[in-house]
């Protein structure tokens, strides 16, 4: 019998999911294409914010992994496999869904 409770997974992953959208707003500005102005913004500053939108955009393939990763979390609750290692079929400790509300897996397979 499943000891995790499914009200507050869908808190966690509720809140998560806001938070994921939240920073994905936010940053759409250093998403943004560079222009190439060299009138305005010089070589090695053009080369910095280049940077910056690198990094911008790879926190935003994070957090589309994470969003994927909730809805999945969200089928098994609906399945009533949330709490259950994908690998082992161990319960999976509330502690660890606390920490990682999308956790598949357990410990020991993760």
């Amino acid at each position: 019998m499943l000891t995790v409770d499914t009200g507050k997974a869908r808190e966690r992953l509720a809140a998560r999911r806001s938070e994921l959208e939240e920073q994905s707003r936010i940053s759409a500005e250093a998403r943004r294409t560079v222009e190439l102005d060299q009138q305005s913004v010089g070589r090695l500053s053009r080369m910095d914010a280049m940077q910056q939108q690198a990094m911008a955009e790879a926190q935003e393939r994070t957090r589309k992994r994470d969003l994927a990763r909730i809805e999945q979390a969200e089928r098994r609750l609906r399945e009533g496999e949330y709490g259950y290692c994908s690998e082992c079929g161990e319960e999976i400790p509330d502690g660890r869904l606390a920490i990682d509300p999308m956790a598949e897996r357990c410990v020991s397979c993760a």
